[in-house]
């Protein structure tokens, strides 16, 4: 009787397991987290490993980290110059701080999904927005490769609301350290090597949107195994990302 009860009991589980409201759990939704940082910055080590933790480690439930590591160029001095500082990570930062009504810019900051912004490395608060992020509605982007282009195709605009929409790529590189060779130190997230908009869509699309032959333009330093291209979708006027999709280059 009591093999009978654990058979029973076995089947109940696997029923359950099989049931399409197991199956129909919904996938993660993808949220954006960028941080502003520099290898300038005393206070941002802390910081840069949190976003790395969110990339690899994935703790927020319901949601898929998608992190972005900007490193800014306003700590680079004579003989002191961060390598993977941009001035455009600079003012992609500056038109943040205008849109939260910040006197100026700081380090280190995240934002997320281009619409909350947390200073520092403050881990819950950081998981709590995003978990906030993970409910909103956005569009579904896919990113297909064919040799040294790359094709974006959008599903969804006309159901995250009207307005003008950038199409952003972003390649970033992971396994970056501060410091080279045997002075290498502090460890960084993915960052951001290379950062352009691409197109500008009509947010009132109803089918899918395709943009063909975007150039990936690698560097030959940058280690191909470890590249990935993260295509995102921007309000041009809120700051807001509606979409995101990822590919692995390597």
């Amino acid at each position: 009787m009591r093999f009978a009860h654990l058979t029973l009991a076995a089947l109940a589980l696997a029923f359950a397991a099989a049931s399409p409201r197991a199956a129909a759990r919904p996938p993660p939704q993808p949220v954006m987290v960028e941080l502003f940082t520099s290898e300038g910055c005393s206070a941002c080590p802390p910081a840069d490993a949190l976003l790395d933790r969110l990339a690899h480690e994935q703790p927020v439930a319901g949601a898929e980290v998608i992190a972005l590591e900007l490193h800014v160029d306003y700590f680079d001095r004579a003989g002191k110059t961060d390598p993977y500082s941009q001035a455009a990570f600079g003012a992609r930062q500056a038109e943040y701080i205008k849109a939260f009504g910040k006197r100026g810019a700081y380090t280190p900051q995240m934002v997320i999904d281009g619409q909350r912004e947390i200073v520092g490395a403050q881990e819950r608060e950081t998981h709590d927005a995003i978990a906030d992020a993970a409910h909103a509605q956005k569009a579904k982007v896919q990113v297909a490769r064919d040799d040294d282009k790359l094709k974006v195709t959008v599903n969804g605009l006309a159901d995250v609301g009207g307005g003008a929409v950038d199409l952003w790529l972003a390649i970033t590189e992971e396994g970056l350290r501060s410091g080279e060779g045997s002075a290498a130190t502090a460890g960084h997230g993915p960052v951001v090597r290379r950062l352009e908009r691409v197109s500008s869509l009509s947010g009132s699309a109803s089918g899918p949107v395709v943009v063909k032959d975007i150039e990936l333009s690698l560097d030959g330093s940058w280690r191909r195994d470890r590249l990935r291209a993260v295509a995102f979708l921007q309000r041009a006027k809120t700051l807001e990302i509606v979409g995101v999709g990822v590919i692995g280059l390597r």
